[in-house]
């Protein structure tokens, strides 16, 4: 009994599952979460490269984990504005 409550709880968020944005590139189609992350990572490079040529990027306290939220954060931006 137990097990098909777990189970009926869990029925609505399989709503989520059912569209999975994808986008058709070199003759095959990739997650749209891929291709955000690729863009993400080089415009965190780009932004990283502009941060070392202002002289910003010794007084960051973290380097790593700042680098990394600037990458989820240009990640999800990018979602939200081309695939919602």
């Amino acid at each position: 009994m137990r097990a098909l409550i777990a189970c009926l709880a869990g029925l609505p968020l399989l709503g989520g599952c059912s569209f999975a944005p994808s986008v058709y590139m070199a003759g095959s189609y990739f997650p749209a979460w891929l291709v955000c992350v690729l863009g993400a990572l080089l415009l965190t490079l780009l932004i990283r490269w502009g941060l070392i040529r202002a002289g910003v990027d010794d007084a960051l306290p973290m380097r790593l984990p700042v680098y990394a939220c600037l990458t989820l954060a240009l990640t999800f931006a990018a979602l939200l504005l081309f695939f919602e």
